[in-house]
């Protein structure tokens, strides 16, 4: 393999770092929104056959939403924006779903999960963009088992999907009654508790077959090493940013971004 020919997909994983990171930090999401399609893309330019590339792109992107998630929950942190009482509550389900979300991920088919990919993302983006913020299911964040059960599926699905929790935990919190600020703020922390039992899960994958480029199960080191430090230096930035925006227009942002990572996992499923 000629290094010069990575240099276009080596810088294009710096950018695709630094929008996560901004995207982490503006809608509480982990980033992945971003990352598994850019990942999914370029993963075929070092060799991973294409049967594997959802998943080494799911892997990676988990992997490196635990440092991005650090550095966004400080950020919100600052601004007293999360809810710590729900967070302890609901920890053991992320723990829990975190690890079983990557074992079943790694035996799931690379369509399967681009498919799930674009389906969760286009019915969230339909909730976030229409004017739905006064819908409640109830005015309080439940605590008990039933909390532990609905992190236990976000946690499960996001640890599929490469994300850290705040695509399915935000619009949850939202129609739980929490103010949309305060659940993007909360969300942020949601990737830490999901990604370190999924990285875990997905280090330890067994694939099968040999894949390329310094990948450990199905994590890419190279492209945890080149994304992790660019999501760390946006994620603060996109954190100020959403403290500015209108809660209309932070929900709309968040739908956009959903739509347009819809349309292309859509694209990748019937396309492969």
């Amino acid at each position: 393999m000629d290094l010069l020919s990575l240099i276009p997909a080596a810088a294009l994983l710096l950018v695709a770092g630094l929008l996560g990171g901004l995207v982490a930090g503006l809608l509480g999401v982990g980033g992945g929104i971003v990352l598994v399609p850019v990942l999914e893309a370029l993963l075929g330019q070092i060799g991973v056959p294409p049967e594997w590339r959802m998943h080494v792109a799911v892997a990676t992107s988990m992997s490196t939403i635990i440092p991005t998630a650090i550095a966004s929950s400080r950020a919100h942190q600052m601004r007293g924006a999360i809810d710590w009482s729900m967070i302890r509550a609901w920890a053991p389900g992320f723990l829990l779903g975190g690890l079983v979300g990557a074992l079943l991920a790694a035996r799931a088919s690379g369509p399967l999960l681009s498919g799930l990919f674009g389906a969760t993302a286009l019915v969230i983006a339909i909730k976030m963009y229409l004017p739905f913020d006064h819908w409640r299911l109830r005015d309080k964040v439940p605590h008990g088992i039933g909390g532990k059960l609905i992190a236990g599926f976000i946690a499960t699905v996001s640890a599929m999907l490469g994300i850290g929790g705040g695509m399915l935990g935000v619009p949850a919190m939202t129609l739980l009654g929490q103010p949309v600020h305060r659940a993007v703020g909360t969300a942020s922390v949601f990737g830490l508790l999901i990604g370190v039992p999924a990285t875990l899960g997905y280090l330890f994958a067994r694939p099968g077959v040999p894949l390329p480029g310094a990948t450990v199960g199905v994590v890419s080191l190279l492209g945890f090493a080149l994304i992790a430090p660019c999501s760390i230096l946006m994620a603060p930035v996109g954190a100020r940013i959403a403290h500015t925006l209108s809660r209309r227009a932070l929900s709309q942002a968040f739908a956009v971004f959903l739509l347009i990572v819809a349309l292309r996992m859509f694209y990748r499923t019937i396309a492969p």
